[in-house]
């Protein structure tokens, strides 16, 4: 990096007659490290920073000293392009860039470690993402068999949580002995397989050598469980390749095979029968030429191959027996026909009872035609094998569809060609039960599918009928419903949120109250620490309790403690207990403080504004360690605690006139919650007034009621004492005045 690139341009400059605290207050709001300082003559007298003020005020130099008076470092200076390496020196050394003999900006040496060390936190995380997203188990260990290195897929299949893992040892960790033994053995390991819930690997170890030193070792697990299902699938497929040529060859249909080009490929007994035609006389020879040569009249492979489509016709075979036949082309992924399959069924008999049903079933027909047509809901109707027979009008209505578009065609064949995106048929057939499902027509209308199968006497499926519904409107009214619900859920939602704030007698009206109070149940469940200003009577320990029983600490005590009420000689021993014998007086088993008794919990520290500044450096510890050390003690004591912190009195001034810690105010004003006076928040005073005065006349079995005159001079007065003041007002005015109605005659003596 160079100089230039790093360097905090334009940096700020003081004066040597300005304070100490003067210029800490300037650094803190400019959120700047340092600047220059300057004498009369423009001349540089050294560099002011965080660190040397603070220093200063550590070694009980006054707020008030100038910053001339303070002993400063010598300078270094630095080349506007001079390169500046990476130092192992955590040192906050400040320089001075210089560009053309004059002042560039300001280099913070922090700053450059930092930078440096991010990018390396950088390049460590690429590392660790790459081999997170290699889908393997990878674990390392050092030397000692410490864990420094347990990818995600590691923590997947071991079922363990990588950071509970990382920084542990091996055989603590991991109770797999095969895994702990491997990475323990000095030697390069290709081991046998080891498997991990329902997957298998192949382990592979070996040691991470560094300056001819093995420093560890690493292991990675390949998954082999694809290859070894593949090689079951081969014998299932093997398997399956058989059962597949016993089904063909005891097809009672007949069966016939050709290639994309038409040759011959097989032809089943079932179709040696009802053809009268055999095997050899046709495999291994084009259908064209069977054709030319008077071994078929006609062919439906010849026609599927030409439509590029599945095609039935029927003929009459040589042994006089009547055929349907049906061929079906076979696609591969790009389109191409790689198999036409024949299916030749022996209709003789069928069409022989067909032309005598056809007599009876005449009447019948038209009386089901007329049912069908006459139907609001769409019907459709196909044989077992999803040859569509026939759908009424209003399926087409629905569905956007004619009748010319589907009867005579299989329903595999309708999907496919995007006539329907989806099929209630096919999924009946396939699952040989009722189905039900949804889908958009054509027309843009939602429908309701249910497909049902239809059995003969053996369980064999001859008819599948689907009744399509319109549910379009049905839907529309759900969607209704839904945003109904989203909404009452979202009321809801809010009207618990108003609920948790006026749970803690809490009346808010003004947006300067409501402020405050989302800002409390905001910041509720996080454990950082709050202080809460405000002048005295606004309702700062309110604010606390809120944020305690909105937290996830609720169930722990909240411990509340008045700095300035506990006389100053025994306030440390009440704050952190004490040892028995430690004092005079003392009791013998000893005492636990108030941090000890809020353990798990919220402990408040009101008006902190009056701790003693021997105090102070105590608090400030036990903020900064989360331990505390009892009078009398010498063992540390860890707090599990949450510090709430209230004033009213101006702790920027209270620093500059050292009574009060500028490095414990930081610790404590890490999130600032200012709870407004009640003369900034008038909205407030009306509702108050009546809740204090609800409150009184159920306490006292009164029923007093306040005169609007009375309400405006309460509007109108400046409220020194705020909420605190008023509430002893109403009490007042409940219990002295003598109607039931409060006017300004009650009112006079105040």
């Amino acid at each position: 990096m160079k100089a230039h690139e790093v360097m905090n341009p334009m940096p700020l400059l003081f004066r040597s007659d300005q304070t100490i605290g003067q210029a800490a207050r300037i650094l803190l709001d400019q959120r700047v490290n340092a600047a220059l300082l300057l004498d009369d003559s423009g001349h540089i007298l050294g560099i002011v920073n965080k660190d040397l003020l603070m220093v200063a005020l550590a070694e009980g130099l006054s707020a008030q000293t100038k910053l001339g008076e303070l002993l400063y470092p010598p300078l270094q200076m630095m080349d506007y392009n001079q390169d500046i390496p990476y130092s192992e020196d955590n040192q906050n050394t400040i320089s001075v860039v210089v560009k053309d003999g004059a002042i560039a900006g300001l280099i913070d040496r922090g700053e450059i470690n930092a930078r440096y060390a991010m990018r390396e936190r950088h390049r460590t995380a690429e590392t660790f993402a790459i081999i997170d997203a290699v889908s393997t188990p990878v674990i390392a260990i050092d030397k000692d068999g410490i864990i420094n290195l347990f990818n995600k897929w590691a923590s997947r299949f071991l079922k363990i949580n990588a950071g509970e893992a990382l920084g542990q040892k091996i055989d603590e960790v991991i109770n797999n002995h095969e895994i702990v033994e491997i990475l323990y053995s000095p030697e390069l390991i290709t081991a046998s397989k080891i498997m991990l819930g329902e997957s298998t690997f192949v382990p592979f170890c070996k040691n991470v050598v560094k300056d001819q030193e093995i420093v560890g070792r690493v292991l990675v697990l390949r998954d082999v469980s694809e290859l070894e299902q593949v090689l079951r699938e081969s014998e299932y497929i093997s398997q399956l390749n058989r059962e597949l040529e016993a089904i063909i060859e005891s097809s009672f249909d007949g069966l016939y095979v050709t290639d994309g080009f038409a040759n011959t490929l097989r032809l089943n007994k079932g179709f040696e029968r009802i053809m009268g035609i055999y095997k050899e006389q046709c495999v291994g020879r084009n259908m064209a030429e069977l054709v030319e040569d008077g071994v078929f009249s006609r062919s439906g492979t010849l026609l599927a191959l030409e439509k590029k489509e599945r095609v039935t016709i029927s003929l009459v075979a040589s042994t006089g027996k009547e055929a349907l036949v049906t061929s079906t082309p076979i696609f591969d992924e790009e389109g191409n026909v790689i198999l036409v399959v024949t299916n030749v069924r022996d209709i003789t008999e069928l069409n022989e009872l067909q032309r005598k049903l056809d007599q009876m079933e005449g009447l019948r027909e038209r009386e089901m035609e007329a049912v069908i047509e006459s139907s609001f809901d769409g019907l459709y109707v196909t044989d077992g094998e999803a040859n569509t027979l026939r759908l009424n009008k209003g399926f087409e209505r629905i569905m956007g569809v004619n009748a010319a578009e589907c009867v005579g065609k299989n329903m595999e064949e309708l999907v496919a060609n995007g006539i329907f995106s989806r099929s209630g048929t096919l999924l009946a057939l396939q699952k040989r039960e009722p189905v039900t499902i949804t889908l958009v027509s054509k027309t843009g209308k939602e429908a309701l599918v249910t497909s049902n199968p239809i059995f003969d006497e053996e369980g064999n499926i001859i008819m599948v009928v689907t009744n399509v519904r319109d549910i379009t409107e049905l839907n529309d009214l759900q969607r209704r419903l839904e945003h109904m619900e989203s909404l009452r859920q979202f009321y809801e939602t809010e009207l618990q949120q108003l609920k948790l704030a006026t749970s803690h007698n809490m009346v808010v009206n003004s947006d300067k109250m409501k402020e405050v109070v989302n800002l409390a149940l905001r910041i509720a469940n996080v454990d950082s620490t709050v202080l809460i200003q405000g002048e005295s009577g606004v309702g700062k320990e309110l604010i606390a309790g809120l944020i305690h029983s909105s937290s996830n600490r609720k169930n722990g005590p909240f411990i509340k403690v008045n700095c300035g009420a506990i006389p100053e000689n025994l306030l440390e021993s009440e704050l952190f207990g004490y040892e028995a014998g430690a004092f005079t007086g003392a009791h013998k088993d000893g005492k636990m403080g108030f941090f000890e008794l809020a353990e798990g919990g919220v402990l408040f520290l009101d008006e902190i504004g009056e701790l003693p500044l021997n105090l102070q450096v105590k608090l400030l510890r036990a903020l900064q360690d989360r331990e505390i050390v009892r009078v009398g003690g010498v063992t540390p004591i860890k707090v599990d605690i949450r510090i709430l912190a209230g004033t009213n009195r101006n702790l920027a001034e209270m620093i500059d006139n050292k009574q009060f810690r500028l490095d414990l105010f930081y610790r404590l004003n890490v999130i600032p919650i200012n709870v407004p006076p009640l003369r900034e928040r008038l909205e407030d005073i009306p509702m108050l007034a009546n809740y204090f005065l609800n409150f009184y006349n159920n306490k006292y079995a009164l029923d007093k009621r306040i005169d609007n005159s009375v309400m405006e001079k309460l509007l109108d007065y400046s409220w020194p004492g705020n909420v605190r003041e008023l509430e002893n007002l109403i009490e007042r005015l409940v219990i002295t005045s003598v109607n039931n109605i409060i006017s300004l005659r009650d009112l006079q003596p105040t």
